[in-house]
Parts: structure tokens; C-alpha cells; sequence
């Protein structure tokens, strides 16, 4: 298997089978893949959409953004992962681009950058301010130029796994695996299309802000805890 992308899903069946469709048509015909759909036991028709548009669904019962993205790379079978939401917002057709760009450019490690080429009405201004906050806060205290440090699509290769360490099971994983990426990877971040979201929001601007913040200063000062990304 070339190719594996992995989708969390939580009550996603209003998009869900629009991304499943976007994705064959970026990726039938020009890559081996297969689509791993981690989803938090959703309350409506997300997994039977999801396997009847060929994912792999793989059923989550522990809460977690990072937790359920560990539950999916445990899954996938491909030599490059790619992660995007369910929710319609990443665009599909970078998918290939970006493994090009792994390949020609001999890079570990690719994510994205959502704020060059948003679409208006895609993100609110409250996210806006805390995505740009928590992306300066992370080049502050760890070094690393991160436009976008709450990005959920990247690219990666497998084998990249095993250099990094990122323990966090909620929404700090997408920080943390940046930090650690670009600590550890030959790593790159990209300018990419995204989309309003179709359905409902999931964040919470102030609590999940607030989460990500004390991480990034608990990450910095308390040094790694003895658990690991396939933990």
C-alpha cells in the first residue's frame, strides 16, 4: 500500500461521504491507497457512509483528537500518510502534490498552512486570534517558524513514526507533532485551499485554546513522560 489517508470523524455524515468522493476523484488511477476512518462512535450514519464509500472504519471509543489519530496510524498500511477532517474543509487534490514534494525534495515530513489561501467565512475571527496566538507562542518557545500550528493535514512518510515522540491525546497532538516534526524530520510547511466546514463545529475557541496553550508550556519545561506515539 502506496498511500493511507486518516480521517477522526465525530458525527460527520453531512460531509463525510462528499470527502470520500473528493478523494477518489483526486487519487483513483494515480495511487494505491486506502482511506482509514478512525471515528468516536458518532451518534448518526457517519460509519455506514464511510464503508459504503470503501473506507476502512475503525470504531474509537476513547475521546481524543491525538487519540484517535494514534488508533489510525496503528491502522494504516500505506508507506505515506496523509490526515485531513471529515468535515469537507482540506482540500484533496493537494494530496498528490504534497507526496511529489516528499519525494523531489527528500523531506520527511510535510504539513500545512490554512491561512494564505482561506476561504471567507471558514474560520471565525475568535480561531483566527487563537490560531495565531498559539502559532506564535510555539515559534517562542521552541524555534521553529509554524504559520499554522493547528493545521490538521499533513503528509508523512511511515518510517518517520519512529523518530518522534508525541504523546498528547487531545487537540495538543497537532501542535505537538509539528513540534516534534520539525525538532526530529527533514520537514517543510505548505500553503494550501481551505473550505468552510459542513456541519458542526466541534472546538471550542476559549477551552481547547486555553488546553493547547498550558501544553505548549508544560511541553517546553517539563520534559517527555515515558509514553510514545503508538502507545
Amino acid at each position: 500500500m502506496k498511500l493511507s489517508v486518516v480521517i477522526p470523524t465525530l458525527n460527520e455524515e453531512e460531509c463525510i461521504g462528499q470527502v470520500m468522493d473528493e478523494l477518489s476523484a483526486a487519487l483513483d488511477g494515480k495511487v494505491e491507497y486506502e482511506v482509514v476512518v478512525v471515528d468516536g462512535m458518532s451518534r448518526d450514519r457517519t460509519r455506514e457512509i464511510a464503508r459504503a464509500k470503501g473506507a476502512v472504519v475503525v470504531e474509537e471509543p476513547r475521546r481524543g483528537y491525538g487519540r484517535a489519530y494514534k488508533t489510525g496510524f496503528a491502522s494504516a498500511r500505506g508507506e505515506i500518510i496523509a490526515t485531513m477532517d471529515g468535515d469537507c474543509t482540506y482540500p484533496t487534490e493537494s494530496i498528490i502534490p504534497l507526496m511529489e514534494m516528499l519525494d523531489e525534495e527528500d523531506l520527511e515530513f510535510i504539513t500545512t498552512d490554512r491561512f494564505g489561501h482561506m476561504e471567507e467565512g471558514a474560520m471565525s475571527t475568535m480561531h483566527k486570534i487563537g490560531n495565531l496566538a498559539l502559532s506564535f507562542t510555539t515559534r517562542l518557545l521552541f524555534g521553529r517558524i509554524i504559520r499554522d500550528s493547528q493545521s490538521g493535514m499533513w503528509v508523512f512518510r511511515r518510517q518517520a513514526l519512529s523518530k518522534i515522540r508525541v504523546e498528547d491525546d487531545g487537540m495538543p497532538f497537532s501542535e505537538e507533532i509539528k513540534i516534534e516534526a520539525f525538532r526530529k524530520l527533514r520537514s517543510k510547511e505548505v500553503m494550501i485551499r481551505y473550505r468552510r466546514r459542513v456541519g458542526e463545529v466541534k472546538l471550542s475557541s476559549w477551552k481547547d485554546g486555553w488546553k493547547n496553550f498550558r501544553f505548549l508550556w508544560r511541553k517546553r519545561f517539563r520534559g517527555p513522560r515515558d509514553k510514545s506515539l503508538r502507545s
